[in-house]
């Protein structure tokens, strides 16, 4: 899918046996994924790995290094599978170091004296910093690596407290519905496709469904440069074959 070189580009790193075994199933990476198109972010990459030190180091460096931002989901608590912070700074070659600031705020939420299992919340990669919501747990960053937890509704509420330190410009999304198989407009979509290269165009049959058959989805950052690749797509296309136009 092409985009132009001023659109930020990001990678997701989901971690934990539970996901890989089907004891849980992901739905931050479809969240994220969403969240990122909204905010004008083109996700290129999801991996999704088990909990393993080097290999969560390995993996995030890599992606740190080939997008402009990096998302961790999982691995982040006080048990003894949780080892994400220890992968993060292994793959930047730092140690592990009790935050202070951190250490206080949890200090402030607990009652009583602080157990090792809180002290290790409080432990981070040597250099990272804390970002977001200070006044609950906030989000640690390590350069363009945001280390977030893997619970759903925690994981949702930080993306959304972090939206604008990654939007950029948004995509505007067009949509048509046809009553037709994907055979029968191929050539119409590679015509226009041909006419505007710079389009983003996906084209995703639905079965078993009486309302369409497919539904295409254009997109672009230019809203003036889609809706003439609307228009062009459209007056290619016979009329009878159109159910709806979605914008």
């Amino acid at each position: 899918m092409p985009h132009d070189s001023a659109t930020k580009t990001a990678a997701m790193v989901v971690i934990g046996n539970e996901i890989l075994s089907g004891k849980v199933t992901d739905s931050n990476s479809p969240f994220l994924a969403k969240e990122l198109r909204a905010a004008g972010v083109s996700l290129e990459r999801i991996a999704v790995i088990p909990d393993e030190i080097a290999l969560i180091g390995s993996t995030v460096a890599d992606f740190a290094a080939l997008f402009d931002f990096v998302f961790t989901s999982g691995g982040v608590g006080p048990t003894h599978d949780d080892m994400t912070m220890d992968g993060v700074a292994c793959g930047f070659g730092v140690p592990v170091v009790e935050h202070v600031e951190l250490r206080e705020m949890i200090a402030r939420a607990v009652s009583g004296s602080l157990t090792e299992s809180h002290l290790k919340m409080a432990q981070i990669p040597e250099g990272a910093e804390l970002v977001g919501d200070h006044e609950h747990f906030p989000t640690v960053r390590m350069r363009n690596v945001f280390v977030l937890p893997g619970i759903p509704e925690i994981f949702e509420a930080k993306i959304r407290g972090l939206r604008d330190r990654f939007a950029g410009d948004p995509y505007y999304l067009r949509q048509i519905l046809v009553s037709v198989s994907e055979t029968r407009i191929a050539d119409f979509l590679n015509e226009t496709l041909a006419a505007f290269p710079e389009l983003m165009l996906g084209s995703y049959p639905k079965f078993a469904n009486e309302e369409y058959s497919v539904r295409l989805t254009l997109e672009s950052k230019n809203e003036d440069y889609l809706e003439a690749a609307l228009a062009d797509l459209m007056a290619r296309m016979p009329e009878s074959y159109i159910v709806e136009v979605v914008r």
